[in-house]
């Protein structure tokens, strides 16, 4: 108990006294989220309003699939990228294996498909109230997924919290293509895993403290959207 205790106030002195070695980790690791969640958004917001309007034979399969990818395993995710990126694999004379770059990839795949299947979401709901006005105006295709994506940008964004949330409690996919190296791909999950298993829970516990403290922002966040929402909008 005494151990648990001297841990405790330990991570906090750290967090208090913003030690270097826990904030290059937190920094990296709001990089790397940061980055994959501005690359989801750039993918899946026109994508999941190109869904949305779209009539095509197997639309229906195409939603389903999209929804299956937001339970995607991460794990599963960073092995496909890690054999793409791997030496004997088509992209590894690029490079990237073990590098925050690879971190980012993984994530953009695993943040995209909650992004875009909100995003379908969102936009059906808006064109069933602005289908007859956008027809009138003869608004095209991407004119209309534009302007709907802009009418809703404060509901999307909060899929795109919900992104955000995602990437940085996210762990699975990031330790297989990034390695966990000190100092370059080592983020707050990925350091909580070997810190604990190491002995170290001072450091696990100021990590765990401030990505605890990050998820409640960005779920508070995404909370005041929607009520900004819906005040705004009814």
């Amino acid at each position: 108990m005494n151990e648990i205790s001297d841990a405790v106030q330990a991570a906090c002195g750290m967090v208090w006294s913003l030690d270097p070695e826990l904030f290059q980790i937190v920094a990296l690791s709001l990089a790397v989220s940061v980055s994959a969640v501005v690359l989801a958004a750039l993918v899946g917001l026109p994508l999941g309003g190109a869904l949305a309007l779209a009539r095509f034979p197997g639309r229906g399969h195409a939603i389903a699939l999209l929804n299956a990818l937001m339970g995607l395993p991460p794990v599963v995710v960073g092995l496909a990228v890690y054999l793409l990126l791997s030496r004997t694999g088509p992209l590894g004379g690029w490079g990237l294996l073990f590098s925050p770059l690879a971190m980012v990839i993984a994530q953009t795949i695993v943040v995209t498909p909650i992004v875009a299947a909100l995003t379908r979401q969102v936009i059906e709901d808006l064109w069933i109230e602005y289908a007859e006005l956008l027809r009138s105006l003869r608004s095209g295709m991407t004119n209309s997924v534009a302007t709907l994506l802009w009418d809703g940008r404060y509901t999307l964004g909060t899929a795109v919290l919900a992104g955000l949330g995602r990437a940085v409690g996210e762990v699975g996919a990031i330790i297989i293509v990034g390695g966990n190296i000190d100092h370059v791909t080592r983020t707050m999950t990925t350091a909580i895993v070997l810190e604990t298993s190491k002995g170290n829970l001072a450091l696990a516990m100021g990590l765990g403290l401030i990505l605890l403290s990050l998820s409640l922002v960005i779920n508070a966040a995404a909370y005041w959207a929607q009520e900004f929402t819906r005040r705004v909008y009814g």
